[in-house]
């Protein structure tokens, strides 16, 4: 049987998310984008059973300010890059994005797009929220960052390539996170 995100751990992770602050970086309250989740994505990958998919970090400030009302009802950005090789592994794997949970290392959102989170942010973030979201679910870590993440904080993982990485097609990525997801996908 998988393990299960409470309802109170919910709350508790939301609070830390919600407190959980550093000099130079947006909240979601500060783009208009606060709800009751940890982050936008749980919108639509809430699963508090689900497999955890663990990524590097959810946006920028610009982008959320300026997609603000798609984000509020989606919770992602469905032309992005990370989001159709998700959308495409979910296929693969006959899956929707109701049956995953996602999170992130890094809970708050840099001022400039693809702008570098030093390490010592992404640890405090990851200490103070999304090593708390796992519940002893399986973790499957969403390049370099996350990996690293789960290694210092000693959660098991399976380490796969970012939905963003350069260098690999979108059907390469996809097929990866499906076979995560369910083994044997080819």
């Amino acid at each position: 049987m998988t393990a299960r995100l409470s309802r109170e751990a919910q709350a508790r992770l939301i609070a830390a998310r919600r407190s959980f602050a550093l000099p130079g970086y947006a909240s979601y309250a500060d783009v208009g984008v606060e709800g009751a989740y940890v982050t936008p994505y749980q919108l639509s990958c809430g699963n508090p059973a689900g497999p955890v998919l663990i990524s590097y970090n959810w946006l920028d400030a610009p982008t959320a300010r300026a997609n603000r009302r798609t984000l509020a009802r989606q919770g992602y950005l469905p032309g992005m890059l990370f989001n159709r090789v998700l959308d495409r592994a979910l296929e693969l794997a006959g899956l929707d994005r109701s049956a995953l949970y996602l999170s992130h290392v890094f809970h708050l959102l840099p001022a400039t797009r693809s702008a570098a989170v030093p390490r010592r942010d992404m640890e405090a973030s990851f200490d103070a929220i999304t090593r708390h979201e796992i519940a002893d679910r399986p973790v499957i870590a969403l390049g370099t960052a996350a990996a690293r993440s789960c290694a210092r904080f000693k959660v098991p993982c399976q380490a796969i390539s970012h939905p963003s990485a350069r260098g690999l097609s979108i059907a390469t990525k996809a097929r990866q996170i499906a076979q995560a997801l369910r083994p044997g996908v080819a």
